[in-house]
């Protein structure tokens, strides 16, 4: 997810965003195709088994399946391009601004990486305490499929947008 994020925050750098400001079309197609994928990963979600089979233990997910998802949900998000957009030129000077640009994005995607991880290694600490139970397991798995269903739906019909 991170470097998605660093992939949105060098594209609003180097003017993506100005492109997505201008082009209600460009907006429009990042931001479903981002909306189909969160769907998607929501429904892969809930098809999964709900339960082991005694005796079994699951199989790990592969690392390059985490690190695809995480990277196009990232990289496929329309408001994080939009929000560097908004966030970076407040810290920038007028004659360097894509140098410093890059840099802060850099800067701003380092540090949500440390708190990200940070986030999902207490998640995994206490993850085992909650997951004992098949009934917490199956409610967790509803929970984060429906979240990630809503979150496309969300995303798709979440305010239009029009050019000026």
């Amino acid at each position: 997810m991170a470097l998605g994020n660093l992939g949105n925050a060098i594209g609003a750098s180097i003017g993506l965003a100005a492109l997505f400001a201008v082009s209600s079309l460009a907006f429009t197609l990042i931001k479903y195709a981002g909306a189909a994928y969160l769907a998607y990963l929501g429904i892969q979600v809930l098809r999964a088994p709900s339960e082991p089979l005694p005796g079994s233990v699951p199989e790990p997910a592969k690392w390059g399946r985490i690190f695809r998802d995480g990277f196009i949900v990232a990289l496929f998000n329309p408001k994080t391009t939009v929000f560097f957009a908004a966030f970076l030129p407040q810290f920038m000077e007028v004659g360097a601004a894509s140098t410093q640009g890059i840099m802060l994005s850099i800067l701003f995607v380092v540090i949500a990486g440390v708190t990200d991880s940070a986030y999902a290694l207490a998640a995994g600490t206490v993850a085992p305490l909650l997951g004992q139970g098949i009934g917490i397991r199956r409610f967790g798995r509803y929970l984060s499929g429906s979240a990630f269903i809503g979150l496309g739906i969300f995303t798709a019909f979440a305010g239009a947008r029009t050019t000026q």
